[in-house]
């Protein structure tokens, strides 16, 4: 139900349209002129419906005033000229009366959703704003500090950027800052884990599919990349993309062309695309298992992102940061960190990188009893002992055995040596990944759940 003003100067019009209106469940409020109109606050209703010509001041007045609340032009003037006129002024649209009732309702229906789809996604720009700020991405090591320098010369570019490092380090929100520095930024930026998806979805929800092309499919739908039309689409884990659906990504980034599942005439878009990965993709190419071309393609400008252990004294500033953000977000009071739990964020070895950082805080600011942080508080506890080379005044094991295993030898090593004494969501938040990832990674790599926590 929405809230819609009408003005108009004739009785019988204005209380037809506003019966029409209230049998189809909206509240409607009437005005005579555009002065009457004038007295209620515009900004409160959905939609205004005006008479282009009224008594004293004429409907297209009531736009600058009502804006953002959409107004809809009426007048029995119809023509070319007076339609331009109105749009020109901002109208939202143009109705010719005497209007048929349905062809009315179809342009309030419109308009209506228009606006619920903008104040939505208006929101959610807000709300993405709120928790993942581009601006927490914050460093002061030399290593972010070369990272920001590359990302202010490549953003403005259309150019194509891989970004690389372990899982947690903040790879979405290196893509997110590619695209809020970019001539894109008022475009979509389309995101989507290429490891959380199969195959054959992974294709149509890429590049879509026409009607009855895939069972169930009774209408054609554009997939993500005619989404990110205009702006920038982000693949990550993109070493888990099919080989067929590589050589298709291939095409949109040679030709600037996609066929949806099904189709036949190809379809131009016009998108930026940053791809990233965990795993080292040349060596993907060597193995096989991913396309020479398309690596070269996406390895035009390669941006990669440090592990937590190695940024130093970017620790406190992220932890100091990421605190202020969650107190606010749980509605808690002001936290600070104990010195002694600073000391031990120094000494961790982060093996879930900032992610793994923003969940310990989450998780201590929840629990707080006090207005201090502690290490306790934090649970570090469980991963620094199965890093038992670690010593006070050292950021790193002395004698690490885990130092040169790849990140899928570390994973499976973390786990194994940690499922008996922890529950799969401390496994989880320990490696800085959703429960749903840490199954799917078992299922890959073949790590067995021990008895003690398949119920957890």
């Amino acid at each position: 139900m929405s809230h819609i003003m009408i003005v108009e100067d004739e009785p019988v019009i204005r209380g037809a349209l506003r019966k029409l209106l209230e049998r189809h469940e909206h509240t409607v409020v009437e005005a005579a002129s555009a002065e009457q109109a004038l007295e209620q606050p515009l900004q409160h209703f959905d939609l205004i419906i005006s008479d282009l010509r009224l008594p004293g001041a004429g409907g297209t007045d009531l736009i600058a005033s009502a804006n953002p609340t959409p107004v809809l032009i009426m007048t029995s003037y119809a023509s070319l000229r007076s339609a331009v006129d109105a749009m020109r002024l901002g109208a939202v649209d143009y109705v010719a009366k005497p209007f048929d009732h349905d062809e009315m309702l179809l342009s309030v229906n419109r308009i209506l959703k228009e606006g619920k789809l903008q104040r939505h996604n208006q929101a959610l720009r807000a709300d993405v704003a709120r928790t993942y700020p581009t601006g927490a991405m914050l460093g002061e090591s030399p290593v972010m500090q070369e990272l920001f320098r590359r990302v202010d010369k490549v953003a403005p570019t259309d150019t194509s950027v891989l970004i690389t490092g372990e899982a947690g380090t903040g790879k979405e929100l290196l893509a997110r800052l590619l695209h809020e520095r970019s001539r894109r930024a008022q475009a979509p930026l389309v995101s989507l884990n290429c490891a959380a998806i199969s195959g054959p979805q992974l294709e149509a929800e890429l590049f879509g599919h026409e009607r009855d092309a895939l069972p169930g499919a009774e209408e054609a739908k554009p997939g993500l990349i005619e989404d990110a039309h205009g702006g920038t689409l982000f693949l990550d884990e993109i070493g888990e993309l099919p080989m067929e659906t590589q050589a298709h990504l291939l095409r949109l980034l040679h030709d600037g062309e996609i066929t949806r599942i099904g189709g036949v005439m190809p379809r131009r878009v016009d998108v930026r695309l940053i791809a990233a990965s965990p795993k080292a993709l040349d060596a993907q190419v060597a193995a096989g298992r991913f396309r020479k071309d398309l690596f070269y393609r996406l390895n035009i400008l390669q941006l990669a992102l440090p592990p937590l252990r190695e940024r130093g004294s970017d620790i406190p500033l992220l932890a100091h940061a990421l605190l202020s953000r969650l107190c606010e977000r749980h509605n808690s009071a002001p936290l600070t960190f104990s010195a002694s739990a600073l000391e031990a964020m120094a000494q961790h070895s982060w093996p879930g990188n900032v992610r793994e950082l923003e969940n310990a805080i989450e998780r201590a600011v929840i629990l707080a009893d006090g207005p201090e942080i502690t290490p306790e508080a934090l649970a570090l506890n469980a991963t620094a002992a199965s890093n038992p080379g670690t010593t006070a005044g050292s950021r790193r094991p002395l004698e690490d055995p885990q130092e040169d295993l790849s990140l899928e030898d570390y994973f499976t090593r973390f786990v194994l040596e940690n499922q008996d004494a922890m529950t799969e969501t401390e496994l989880a938040q320990k490696l800085g990944i959703s429960r749903k990832c840490l199954w799917e990674r078992r299922q890959r790599l073949g790590i067995p759940r021990r008895r003690s926590t398949a119920g957890a």
